[in-house]
């Protein structure tokens, strides 16, 4: 009985052809009842004590297998997959079976379940965009389910991905998981690493390899200390890092191998932030989505910390304290009243160039001193640290002890005179697509404001996005950095600053405190700037380093 999860051919179930898809559930439920089967006779049978080990890999294995039935059960999006699976577990369970259930509730545990698009409920447009999902990962994932709240910026993200991931490119496709796998390491991101590390061993990755980084390929190991200072600190890259890569014998990347592996670092970066700023639960089948203990009487579940460093009693508090609705909305009319002003000293008068250099320093400065009041060290855990070296190296801000780093002038090195260019000619096409993704985020608007309609948010979508870049030393000349601390109060300044700096530690507490009145599609959409912010400005740096290691 050596069948496990990873011998079941589970490609079927993403066929459009619902042939394809009956033969293979009949395919997976034999395969189960026959494990089924040899459980229970080897329960009725005395066994040797040399069976233990072989009976528990047995029912691990079946375990596994019931996980995935049970994620299909609730996120395939074929109504004949969803019914059928759960259809094969009820029968399993009847044989007197343990089945799992799921944990938590729902995609995130920030936005209640009932807030989220159901699977099974969504129009023909969303169905398609699902099914093209399921098709190419095998799965509909809980970022993707929070992401739908956007399905414009959805259809670009994971057309994005897929290529990043599964088309033609420089690197072999295990190398892609594993670069995914080292960099949501370094931020401690339990979800993404388990989904990328069955998906390296799905496209045939060497097991070995998940036991840590000094297992990989030396070429992989020499990208450890790039992904370190990109993820942290950007503005330390040189191109003498670059070099090191590129020069290294026998272990050398080539300029396109390169691109790509610093597309995909930059995506999973970004994408880390996004699954702690918007508390992305654990996927179904995945550590800490499901049990098979039977429910307790007690509402607490270990789901809850499964995905992040969050204490019980944060969970069971309603971490927007007891601000009552009408200071909520008198919070929105004043951003509103705030924009209007600000409009108006927009046409009446503008600011001198030096005048605007030293306003970006002053919000720069001030970046620094934004911290929240849990701030604290988060050590990471074992099962993630060893995908990654270096575990005390994390964010520190620019001037800390001294240290001056020059400011990044946007109009000296942008992304769409010479960071597109370049990684279109070194990856082709993938430059066009980032591009989409970045222009679609940006420009994103319903032109609402809580409950205002008719508003023109352009304003204050420029000062979240510029506020992430002034956080990383990038300035544009041509912005007000005055308007920042107008428009984003201490609390939303916080949490963008957790968000994109140490998404780690991002709580509950943070989420509900910014924008108290606004939707939480609109927190979403929040987060969908913040991560596309902070993916550009660590190309910025990076492809600056690029550039100058070829002129």
């Amino acid at each position: 009985m050596a069948e496990g999860e990873n011998e079941v051919r589970w490609d079927g179930l993403c066929s459009r052809d619902s042939t394809t898809r009956e033969t293979a559930l009949e395919n997976i439920r034999q395969i189960i009842l026959r494990k089924t089967e040899y459980l229970r006779s080897v329960k009725e049978t005395p066994c040797r004590p040399s069976d233990g080990l072989s009976n528990a890999v047995s029912l691990d294995g079946l375990n596994k297998l019931l996980a995935h039935l049970l994620m299909l059960s609730k996120r395939c999006p074929f109504k004949d997959v969803r019914e059928k699976s759960a259809f094969i577990l009820k029968s399993i369970q009847e044989l007197g079976i343990r089945i799992p259930r799921p944990l938590g509730h729902g995609p995130s545990r920030f936005i209640p379940e009932k807030e989220i698009l159901q699977v099974g409920s969504e129009d023909a447009q969303m169905h398609a965009l699902f099914a093209d999902s399921f098709a190419a990962l095998g799965r509909l994932d809980n970022i993707t389910l929070v992401m739908v709240f956007h399905p414009q910026y959805l259809e670009s993200f994971l057309k994005t991905q897929h290529y990043l991931l599964q088309m033609d490119g420089p690197l072999p496709l295990h190398y892609r998981h594993y670069i995914g796998i080292m960099a949501a390491a370094r931020h401690q991101c339990s979800y993404l690493v388990n989904l990328h590390v069955n998906d390296f061993l799905h496209v045939g990755g060497d097991p070995k390899w998940l036991n840590g980084l000094e297992n990989a390929p030396q070429k992989l190991q020499n990208l450890g200390e790039l992904n370190k200072v990109l993820a942290h600190r950007p503005w330390l890259i040189t191109k003498e890092h670059i070099e090191g890569l590129l020069k290294a014998e026998e272990h050398s990347w080539s300029l396109a191998e390169l691109v790509h592996a610093v597309v995909l670092l930059t995506h999973y970066h970004s994408l880390a932030s996004f699954t702690f700023g918007c508390g992305i639960s654990p996927e179904i089948h995945c550590d800490g989505g499901h049990t098979f203990r039977p429910p307790s009487v007690s509402n607490y579940c270990i789901c809850d910390i499964t995905n992040g460093n969050h204490s019980v009693d944060e969970m069971q508090v309603n971490s927007a304290g007891n601000v009552s609705v009408s200071d909520s909305f008198f919070e929105v009319e004043a951003l509103m009243e705030k924009m209007r002003q600000l409009q108006e000293c927009r046409d009446e008068e503008e600011a001198s160039q030096e005048e605007m250099a030293s306003r970006f320093e002053i919000e720069k400065r001030e970046s620094m001193f934004v911290f929240s009041s849990d701030d604290e060290e988060v050590t990471p855990a074992r099962d993630v640290s060893r995908h990654f070296e270096d575990t005390s190296y994390g964010y520190k801000d620019f001037s800390r002890h001294g240290m001056h780093v020059p400011t990044f002038r946007v109009q000296d090195y942008c992304w769409e005179d010479h960071g597109y260019s370049l990684v279109n000619r070194l990856y082709p096409d993938v430059g066009q697509l980032i591009d989409e993704k970045f222009h679609i985020a940006y420009n994103l608007t319903y032109n609402t404001m809580a409950m205002h309609k008719d508003v023109d948010t352009s304003m204050l979508r420029r000062a979240i996005w510029n506020y992430i870049h002034c956080m990383f030393g990038i300035r544009y000349d041509d912005y007000d950095y005055g308007e920042i601390n107008q428009l984003l109060d201490r609390s939303f300044k916080v949490y963008i600053k957790t968000v994109v700096c140490t998404p780690e530690k991002v709580t509950k507490r943070m989420y509900d405190s910014f924008w108290r009145q606004f939707k939480h599609s609109e927190k979403v959409h929040v987060n969908l700037l913040l991560i596309e912010a902070r993916m550009q400005a660590e190309l910025l740096y990076a492809l600056r380093a690029i550039t100058r290691y070829m002129t």
